[in-house]
């Protein structure tokens, strides 16, 4: 028993990484995006099944994390993607980690700390050709900046990227303007410089058109068996690699209108049997799911009934049961005949399967096979 437990397949993150591989054309390399601690499932651990499998890239958002990845995997090319403070890209490129760019101060400031280090900054120019976050908006300004760092001897040009807003939404022609504007900035650059990486392509563009792939792609979401359009991962080939554990650490006989949980926000129709589990919003099962949700136990659907506290939750067991106090409860993941998948819990809250993942708490711990 535990009281809690994330159980990671890191052989599912490998065949997950080996299935987008198949999607590539020759020549387009996998970057595995290991930010947020693998998305909630391990980082180093990940990053070592995800190069198993085919990734020959890594990519993170932080300073802190370029600092634990890229140690750990030297010789890996390693991207930090974010907006980062001197001192977060200080620990990036001690990390060795190449570095994302827009704006010409910051390639100012990358330019002189690879003189103080005596390498060369390799830097990746971003487009923002319609997300609205990071990244130069105007195509000139971008040419204009890839030139700044192919000229300047404490720099090296990468790559030129960007990143989509609307992959994930098939009849979202916006996907189709946002790749012919960065088709246009990456025909321009390779002319200027053949050897530029162009990227551009997260999970849900690997699967949606060929067109985005250029020389590497990032995938996130797809490595840990996660649909990117939030359907079933299985029908892309797609392996879930993490599961949610529990167990029933009680089982009480309620009464017709016997409340369970703050605020009575449940109280029991007819009599009944119910299952308290030792797990709760601080350990990421979302308050949101409060009488919205199912666990698994003995193979069977049990609604989650009552207000989901800190530390505990209740399911339905039914008027007659054959759950007992010690046995196995799944909040995602399968166990006999049935399955929860991270988008049924996404759906049920209105959010996106990552957001499930990454929000199961550091106090769960991850049991890694």
């Amino acid at each position: 028993m535990a009281r809690a437990i994330a159980r990671i397949d890191l052989g599912a993150v490998a065949r997950n990484c080996a299935r987008l591989k198949a999607e590539l054309g020759e020549g387009a390399e996998l970057c595995a995006v290991v930010k947020a601690d693998g998305y909630g499932h391990g980082a180093d651990a990940c990053a070592s099944a995800a190069l198993e499998g085919g990734a020959t890239r890594l990519a993170v958002a932080t300073g802190a994390e370029a600092a634990q990845v890229g140690r750990r995997f030297p010789q890996v090319p390693l991207l930090t993607m974010g907006a980062l403070t001197e001192p977060e890209l200080d620990e990036a490129l001690a990390a060795g980690s190449e570095i994302a760019v827009w704006r010409d101060e910051f390639r100012q400031l990358a330019s002189a700390r690879g003189r103080a280090q005596g390498r060369p900054v390799r830097l990746h120019v971003k487009h923002d050709s319609g997300m609205g976050r990071l990244g130069n908006p105007d195509p000139s300004e971008v040419l204009a900046l890839a030139r700044a760092c192919a000229a300047d001897d404490e720099l090296s040009l990468a790559g030129v990227w960007t990143h989509f807003a609307t992959a994930d939404e098939p009849d979202s022609g916006f996907f189709d303007a946002q790749l012919d504007r960065f088709s246009a900035v990456v025909d321009a650059a390779r002319a200027e410089f053949p050897g530029v990486l162009a990227h551009a392509a997260n999970s849900a563009a690997v699967f949606r058109d060929p067109r985005s792939h250029f020389d590497m792609v990032r995938c996130g979401v797809a490595v840990y068996g996660l649909d990117p359009f939030q359907g079933d991962p299985g029908e892309r080939g797609l392996v879930p690699v993490l599961s949610l554990h529990s167990y029933v650490a009680d089982v009480k006989r309620f009464a017709a209108g016997d409340s369970a949980g703050y605020g009575q926000a449940w109280r029991a129709p007819a009599d009944t049997w119910v299952g308290v589990l030792p797990v709760g919003y601080g350990d990421g099962v979302r308050r949101g799911l409060s009488n919205n949700a199912e666990v698994l136990v003995r193979g069977r659907r049990h609604p989650l009934v009552g207000t989901v506290s800190m530390d505990n939750l209740t399911i339905d067991l039914g008027p007659e049961t054959a759950v007992e106090p010690g046995d196995e409860a799944v909040l995602i993941g399968v166990q006999g005949g049935e399955t929860i998948r991270a988008e049924e819990v996404a759906a049920r809250l209105g959010t996106i399967n990552y957001e499930v993942t990454c929000g199961i708490s550091a106090r769960v711990p991850r049991e890694r096979a």
